[in-house]
């Protein structure tokens, strides 16, 4: 009997729960049963084997360091497909020439290329429960990673090869029931990472010492004096001078000065969700309820200079376009749609609705293509429990494109990216989401979907991860300089890169 219990566990390891619904199914045969029950025995010999490997197997987890170990793939290896589509060819996306920010290091991940599916290969890093939802990397190459926790966060510089941790540092825990999610950041021009913490703080974190990997705190910019308790810090970007804007999630928005350490702050009375945009001469911030331009002052006090209102509640975060535009999602009457603003006063050059009335919503990024945006659609994902068993929350990703006399949606894909939105390489011509494949054998199976910029098709998928462990919990795909995509998951880190 022992061989068919194992054989039910091999086949359930390969096809996935549908196993255990035909086991299930069986079993509620008379006949079957009873021949089960009759001669179902484990001898002690075999309990004590099983045990000693399940401890072993759970003291290996607990004893062998973060990144050692691959993510743990869900039953359903064999489920589906490793791979689908073909290689793509590179066919660059046009966009205006944009000053890049002298004060972050990293620059801009949609000007470096992606793989482009020629015979990919998956690289995993198991950080046991941490979500590493936000990744910079720094000029040498190595990841700069903000890892989640519960309420705890921890930074990391990790090898961008192996994916192991090479320096960590903890940071300040978030307030319980806290609304920010602690995950803003970025490097400055010194390759400092710049983050806000729990106890409403900005640090700049070293992430170097002579050349070698490090982590150490070099200065601190305490915030308590003008953000109240109860209120957070939703972000902090750098301006192209060097001073840097923050965002409370009560609606103070502020500049530090890094030399001095002066702070100037204005209270816009309206609560902030998201990230704030920054170009050459002022910063954005979509609130609950209007799109606000503000420029810093004489005294270095943030001074408003246009506010739009628009309707709905905004899920992602401005993103600064060509034609001295600027594009956040909206919804009217219970549909989603792109706005887009003019930067000099504000108003409305034009709005497109994307997907069907009541089917479409966001809480991810724009990417940005220059003339336009691709927005993915989360509708329907409320946790991860909205996409185990192969069950998935609402499908498509459009690109809505500035136009002559308006705008318009040139594309929609039926992809399903429900948590992590799209990223767009510009010199490859593609789109990356971490996609999830409908599945009536109940595997939950995430991959790294290629789109094409221009036609919207779908031109290669590689499978990186089964299961809740392979969600990405709302992280973004991140573009690496060697051509690798990276992205954090529920339990660690994930490297997809051409074969080279």
């Amino acid at each position: 009997m022992f061989w068919l219990v194992g054989a039910v566990l091999l086949l359930w390891l390969a096809q996935g729960p549908v196993v255990l619904v035909l086991a299930a199914a069986l079993l509620a045969v008379p006949r079957i049963r009873w021949w089960v029950q009759d001669n179902l025995h484990v001898s002690r010999r075999v309990m004590a084997w099983t045990a000693g490997v399940v401890a072993a197997l759970g003291l290996a987890a607990v004893v062998v360091p973060d990144g050692w170990l691959p993510i743990p793939p869900a039953p359903g290896a064999w489920a589906g497909p490793s791979y689908v589509g073909r290689p793509a060819s590179p066919h660059p996306v046009a966009a205006e020439e944009v000053p890049a920010n002298p004060h972050r290091s990293a620059g801009e991940p949609a000007d470096r290329p992606g793989p482009l599916g020629l015979q990919p290969e998956v690289d995993t890093a198991w950080f046991g429960l941490e979500r590493c939802g936000r990744l910079e990397q720094t000029t040498p190459g190595f990841l700069v990673a903000l890892c989640a926790a519960g309420d705890s966060r921890t930074l990391r510089v990790v090898d961008p090869q192996t994916l192991r941790p090479v320096a960590s540092q903890d940071l300040p825990d978030l307030r319980e029931g806290s609304p920010c999610d602690g995950e803003s950041l970025y490097l400055d021009d010194a390759e400092r990472a710049v983050a806000p913490t729990g106890d409403r703080e900005v640090l700049a974190v070293r992430t170097s010492r002579e050349g070698e990997p490090d982590l150490g705190i070099d200065a601190t910019w305490d915030l308590k004096p003008y953000v109240p308790y109860g209120d957070c810090l939703v972000s902090v970007a750098p301006d192209f001078s060097g001073r840097i804007w923050w965002a409370s999630h009560a609606g103070l928005v502020g500049t530090i000065d890094p030399a001095t350490g002066q702070v100037g702050v204005v209270d816009l009375g309206e609560e902030v969700g998201q990230e704030v945009a920054v170009d050459a001469g002022a910063a954005y911030v979509v609130t609950d309820e209007a799109v606000h331009r503000l420029v810093v002052g004489g005294d270095g006090t943030p001074q408003p200079t246009w506010r739009s209102e628009y309707d709905g509640v905004s899920g992602s975060a401005p993103v600064l376009l060509d034609r001295g535009t600027v594009a956040i999602t909206d919804e009217v009457d219970d549909r989603l749609g792109v706005r887009f603003l003019a930067r000099d006063d504000g108003r409305t050059v034009c709005r497109q609705s994307v997907f069907e009335k009541g089917e479409g919503a966001t809480r991810s990024t724009l990417a940005d293509l220059g003339a336009g945006v691709v927005v993915a659609n989360d509708a329907g994902y409320a946790s991860s429990r909205r996409s185990v068993l192969g069950f998935t929350a609402g499908a498509g990703v459009a690109r809505v494109d500035l136009v002559d006399d308006g705008c318009a949606v040139t594309w929609t894909s039926d992809a399903v990216s429900p948590s992590s939105g799209a990223v767009i390489s510009r010199p490859n011509g593609l789109i990356y989401a971490w996609a999830k494949r409908p599945s009536v054998t109940g595997v939950s199976a995430w991959y790294l979907t290629a789109i094409d910029a221009d036609s919207g098709r779908r031109r290669w998928g590689v499978r990186a991860g089964t299961g809740l462990l392979a969600g990405s919990g709302r992280s973004s795909v991140v573009l690496g300089r060697d051509g690798s995509a990276y992205l954090g998951t529920r339990a660690g880190l994930v490297r997809v890169h051409d074969r080279r």
